[in-house]
């Protein structure tokens, strides 16, 4: 193995067993999520995080006006701090930047339902989620 090859394996190693990215409380969320997506769908193949980003960057004419996509509080970075409409400040929605982030399931279960129905004007299909989750765990 050259030299090259050899850091490359080890950084992509490194970075794929960082704590941030693996969490067991994150990880039951995305496997129950799993588990509704595929009652929800019985093609349902897994996760992607290309979907969530897509999801997460696209703007929407039917949930409420003022918020037609995730990024209108979040900011188009999911690293950087976004702002709500009142001004406050929110965090950064990417699990690199936030480790303790989608980890506590009363938030998830707060913060998904709110967030879909005013972005999309409905709730997320549990696929949604997956793939968003999948998304800013990535990022």
């Amino acid at each position: 193995m050259t030299p090259t090859k050899f850091l490359l394996t080890a950084l992509m190693s490194a970075t794929l067993a960082s704590p941030a990215l693996t969490n067991p409380v994150r990880d039951g969320q995305l496997a129950g999520l799993a588990a509704q997506a595929k009652k929800e769908d019985a093609g349902f193949a897994g996760f992607s995080a290309e979907r969530g980003r897509a999801l997460y960057q696209a703007r929407f004419a039917t949930g409420k006006a003022e918020t037609p996509s995730c990024t209108t509080c979040h900011g188009t970075d999911p690293k950087g701090k976004g702002q709500t409409k009142a001004g406050k400040e929110i965090g950064p929605m990417a699990v690199s930047q936030n480790p303790a982030r989608y980890t506590d399931p009363a938030e998830l279960e707060k913060w998904f339902p709110r967030n879909c129905n005013q972005v999309l004007g409905r709730e997320c299909t549990a696929r949604e989620k997956g793939d968003f989750l999948t998304f800013m765990i990535s990022q």
